[in-house]
């Protein structure tokens, strides 16, 4: 490796990490570290083909990351290679557009934008502050889940609540999943052999995170998320829209305050609460099986899908590609059989016969002749933030 780019995803309690060739764009070595300040953690780390497993308690993210050095260490690669690393970094505010070298003066900015992020920023700020102490001679650049939609215009991005305590506290849509949003964007552009900045795009982003952009000539106009990843679509756990209005109901029926209302519509939501699972085998299992709740889950989930895709249609004026990218968006044909047969009067015609292969490369999936082109495309958010670390450092 000539360029060897070590790349973080920071969890609560959890790293996911890639070490990433910057020039050949090669994935030398990865892993994950699970249970991150609980009992009986583990670290599965895998290098060169060969998997290794590891038991032990992380008692916080440095702990984990010194380990991890360890592991390196004795199965490689060599960390002292490294050039960079890149830190996936969930919000970044009105205060980050783009990638960031990181130095203090960015770390005390990210604590101050903690509040609009308060499950996501806390632990990329420690795996961020644990990276520097076991890496200190080398760069270390923040990749933004908000940057690539800095873009949106002030009538996509504005809420209407008043406006001095919008400006007081940044309450506005920022939007997230922006890395796979634009890696996936871009990948559509050279499958089709088009110019980036002459397509008007839809890209689903269905995973148990989800989310939807519009991209009119490479630049992103809209998207589901908001003020924070709850927004928007329906999600494995994660409710998406629901009436504002609701958390003070179900503070009063309920008996819940914020905390709990916050709870209940992060973690106890989405197909979780309407079918009782979030793994679409899973859900599918349920459907064959004649479940009407999971039948009702997967109504609901296409139909917040569709509403989206017609809305952002109007938005954009006309669509050349919508593309299907995230766990559930590249394995569950039924997911976009039903969403794509119902978009049919508007143009989205499916090849079924294309739409039942399963592969791990970016295909078309319309028939010939279709107004829109309907693609499926395996994003790669690791090779997006080696490319953005590469650029952040002059690479």
């Amino acid at each position: 490796m000539t360029t060897p780019i070590l790349l973080l995803n920071c969890g609560s309690s959890s790293i996911k990490y890639q070490v990433i060739d910057g020039d050949s764009e090669q994935v030398a070595a990865s892993g994950i570290i699970q249970r991150i300040g609980q009992a009986s953690g583990t670290l599965d780390h895998t290098y060169q083909g060969h998997d290794h497993h590891l038991d032990a308690d992380f008692a916080d993210h440095a702990a984990a990351l010194d380990q991890l050095v360890k592991v390196f260490a004795e199965f490689g690669p060599n960390l002292d290679e490294v050039r960079a690393v890149g830190h996936r970094t969930v919000h970044g505010g009105e205060a980050f557009r783009s990638t960031v070298v990181i130095d203090d003066a960015v770390l005390d900015k990210l604590r101050e934008l903690s509040p609009l992020a308060p499950l996501h920023n806390p632990p990329g700020i420690a795996g961020i502050e644990a990276a520097r102490a076991v890496l200190p001679d080398v760069p270390h650049v923040a990749i933004f889940d908000t940057a690539f939609f800095a873009t949106l215009p002030a009538e996509a991005y504005t809420y209407a609540i008043d406006k001095d305590v919008a400006r007081t506290h940044a309450v506005r849509k920022y939007g997230f999943h922006g890395t796979s949003h634009s890696y996936v964007s871009q990948k559509v552009a050279e499958v089709l052999g088009r110019p980036y900045d002459g397509l008007n795009q839809i890209v689903c982003h269905l995973g148990n995170g989800a989310s939807i952009s519009a991209i009119r000539d490479g630049v992103a106009v809209e998207t589901s998320m908001g003020l924070t990843p709850l927004a928007g679509l329906v999600m494995g756990t994660r409710s998406g829209d629901v009436d504002p209005g609701l958390h003070a109901y179900l503070g009063r029926v309920l008996d819940l305050d914020l905390v709990g209302v916050d709870d209940l519509l992060n973690k106890r939501s989405g197909m979780l609460g309407l079918a009782g699972a979030t793994d679409f085998r899973d859900i599918n299992s349920l459907i064959e099986s004649g479940d009407a709740d999971a039948r009702l889950a997967m109504d609901v989930y296409v139909h917040r899908l569709v509403s989206y895709i017609g809305s952002y249609l109007a938005v954009l004026g006309h669509v050349d590609a919508l593309t299907f990218t995230a766990g559930v968006g590249e394995n569950d044909a039924l997911v976009r059989s039903e969403v794509v047969t119902r978009l049919e009067p508007l143009g989205f015609w499916l090849d079924a016969e294309a739409n039942a292969v399963r592969s791990k490369q970016p295909r078309v999936i319309s028939r010939p002749g279709s107004p829109v082109t309907v693609l499926v495309v395996p994003t790669n958010e690791e090779l997006a933030m080696a490319r953005e670390t590469m650029a952040a450092i002059g690479g």
